[in-house]
């Protein structure tokens, strides 16, 4: 009964753990979709930077370490990875059209953190949108969205 127990509360915490391994994940290749956005025009920009901590931490509620920890992993994902499969896939998978929108605003800050959009940074999202199938008019509408927020637009 005893090794009942035991194998219970160990199926139940691996299940857990699988969980939370899951959503770490997703919120490092979010993350790191961030940085690729940041870096596609060759220079991370310190206000591209900071607007990734801001994104992460509104929208996650992260303590200070944490918010660290992400940032770290997702810029060694970023620089590990040959492609944007591996984050783009997680997106795709896991995110219902409503978070791929809001992602794709988050984007778009990040892209547009320095006041003006670079055409490498246009041709990743373009990509990236591709990838996680998310259309066209919203790949427009959001763009025109944070263009009004930024007073760009």
């Amino acid at each position: 009964m005893k090794d009942f127990f035991k194998q219970f509360f160990n199926d139940h915490m691996s299940v857990e753990q699988a969980q939370a391994d899951d959503e770490k994940r997703i919120r490092i290749a979010a993350a790191a979709l961030m940085i690729e956005v940041a870096k596609a025009d060759f220079a991370m920009e310190h206000d591209e930077l900071e607007r990734i901590e801001q994104i992460l931490q509104t929208t996650l509620a992260l303590d200070p370490e944490e918010l660290l920890e992400l940032i770290d992993l997702a810029q060694q994902e970023s620089r590990d990875s040959t492609s944007l499969h591996a984050f783009t896939r997680l997106i795709h998978d896991e995110y219902t059209m409503e978070q791929k929108i809001r992602l794709f605003e988050q984007l778009w800050q990040v892209a547009y953190a320095d006041g003006q959009l670079d055409k490498y940074e246009e041709y990743l999202l373009r990509k990236i949108a591709d990838l996680i199938y998310l259309p066209h008019q919203h790949f427009v509408q959001s763009k025109l969205r944070v263009l009004e927020e930024l007073g760009l637009g």
